[in-house]
């Protein structure tokens, strides 16, 4: 047998057969993918190259049965645009880290750094493999974890949860600016094992970290999926509306015939205490009525999205009336820094929907070092650098007028007839100011006298006040909204330069 045919043999058998031929069967036979089967899914026919097949343990005796050292990776492309990918290899010492899948894990990084292009990573990683990463020589020369951080959001960096994902694979979610999950994987920093020996407590893979608890009670994931198709397209759709890099605008789609949009007269009842799905104004607003929504189990008063409108990609942070009147919970700070940090970093406007009853007040709120939160909000609206364009739809009282990007520095701020822009609800402000009025009339009266002073303090948080002078730019019939917004989004993008941008958001932490 020649050179080049003993490599080719080599090489093919160490990508058909992995972690070996009996471990690939049994995930095939269980319905899930291989670390292969999900990198060609995810990249177009025919476009993956890999890096470091002949990768393997750096300790001799495990050389012979660690092929790429439980990692795959390498370039290809994604609807005609090229990405990095890297994939856990559960079929190899169950995708555990050590020294030279380290290596790898970090070469790719940069080489996607270097090439401006994203990092698309597929986590079901087991942690560090003992005894390969212990002791200070393999140890304190890890790469990956110490650079990452670092990155400033240079790419679009994602995750995706595909299986029990421990240690590293969960930390570089933590990095990612968007994490996707199966629900049936799980993810946290360990494993139920070493928090039973280390502290005695017992717990489950799902108590720990199932998609529940992490959609729910941490959110540190945006979306949950139930299929493996739909993970690929979600991963997909993500990318779709990001530049490959920092030093592009997303991809401008041909524009969409834009017209007006009755139905947003009718979706708003003008009774403030009725509720109604910002979700329905937001499919009115934006392209065939398709937005990929973030975080949407956990601060469940905002609601944070990607979409476009106009046939550009856009952030939308809308108030929900649906939850707690669309007042603004902790959780629901830490949502929408997150997505302002990723939009200013990668060069997206910001599309704002208030109908907000303010900040949500309590013990427990404040507890929540809401404070130190709402402050955030409001620095991140402060420190952004892409346009922002806010629709007051109906209530916008307190400071959650302004953490919904209202007061200078729009690009545009209009309002719809009968919202209402003040410091505090007409309703609660009766009861502040005439309590002691109040309290001297019978029931009947009371409740006369309460609307009969509520109506007249209502009457100066109408927007044409603010109209008056300049502070709201203008009045719109709702059904104008998609036209005024597109227009204007569209003419803002062709003037952005992200060569000039000093994208101030962009070193922000990403784990809000």
């Amino acid at each position: 047998m020649s050179v080049i045919d003993d490599f080719l043999s080599r090489r093919q058998t160490i990508r058909r057969e992995m972690g070996g031929r009996h471990k690939v069967e049994k995930l095939q036979a269980s319905g899930r993918y291989t670390a292969r089967a999900w990198i060609d899914a995810l990249v177009d026919q025919e476009s993956f190259f890999e890096l470091g097949t002949f990768v393997h343990s750096s300790r001799p005796e495990d050389a012979h049965d660690t092929p790429g050292d439980g990692k795959i990776g390498g370039f290809g492309e994604v609807g005609g645009r090229p990405v990095v990918v890297l994939a856990d290899d559960v079929t190899v010492r169950a995708a555990s880290d050590a020294h030279s899948s380290h290596n790898k894990a970090y070469r790719l990084y940069e080489q996607a750094l270097r090439l401006g292009m994203p990092f698309v990573f597929f986590g079901q990683g087991a942690g560090g493999r003992v005894p390969d990463v212990m002791g200070s020589e393999t140890f304190a020369a890890g790469k990956a974890m110490r650079t990452l951080p670092g990155r400033r959001r240079r790419i679009p960096m994602v995750t995706a949860i595909v299986g029990r994902s421990f240690g590293e694979s969960s930390f570089i979610s933590a990095l990612s600016d968007f994490t996707v999950m199966l629900r049936d994987a799980s993810m946290s920093v360990t494993s139920p094992r070493v928090i039973e020996i280390a502290t005695g407590e017992k717990v489950t893979i799902e108590e720990l970290g199932g998609s529940e608890v992490n959609a729910k009670v941490t959110g540190q994931i945006d979306v949950v999926v139930d299929t493996q198709d739909q993970l690929i397209a979600t991963v997909q759709e993500f990318l779709s509306y990001l530049p490959s890099s920092c030093t592009a605008n997303p991809p401008l789609h041909e524009a969409v015939k834009v017209a007006p949009a009755p139905a947003l007269r009718e979706i708003v009842p003008e009774k403030r205490q009725r509720a109604y799905d910002m979700r329905k104004v937001l499919a009115e607003l934006v392209d065939d009525g398709r937005f990929l929504e973030l975080r949407s189990q956990i601060g469940r008063s905002v609601l944070t999205c990607l979409a476009r409108i106009g046939g550009a990609s856009v952030g939308v942070i809308a108030s929900q009336p649906m939850q707690q009147a669309g007042a603004i919970t902790p959780e629901a700070c830490d949502k929408i820094v997150r997505l302002l940090c990723l939009c200013d970093s990668f060069n997206i406007p910001v599309v704002f929907l208030q109908d907000s009853s303010g900040f949500l007040v309590g013990k427990q709120v404040e507890h929540a070092r809401f404070l130190y939160r709402a402050v955030a909000v409001n620095d991140a609206i402060e420190n952004l650098t892409v346009p922002r364009f806010v629709i007051v739809v109906r209530k916008a009282f307190g400071l959650a007028y302004f953490a919904l990007g209202g007061g200078p520095g729009s690009a545009l701020l209009c309002a719809w007839p009968g919202a209402e822009i003040s410091f505090m609800d007409p309703q609660v402000a009766v009861n502040v100011v005439h309590a002691d009025k109040l309290a001297t009339k019978t029931p009947e009266d009371r409740a006369i006298l309460h609307r009969e002073l509520v109506e007249e303090m209502t009457v100066g948080c109408h927007p044409e006040a603010a109209a008056a002078v300049m502070a709201v730019d203008e009045i719109i019939d709702p059904a104008e909204t998609r036209m005024i917004l597109a227009a204007h989004i569209r003419r803002a993008v062709r003037g952005m330069d992200p060569a000039t941008s000093p994208r101030r958001l962009a070193s922000w932490p990403t784990t809000f």
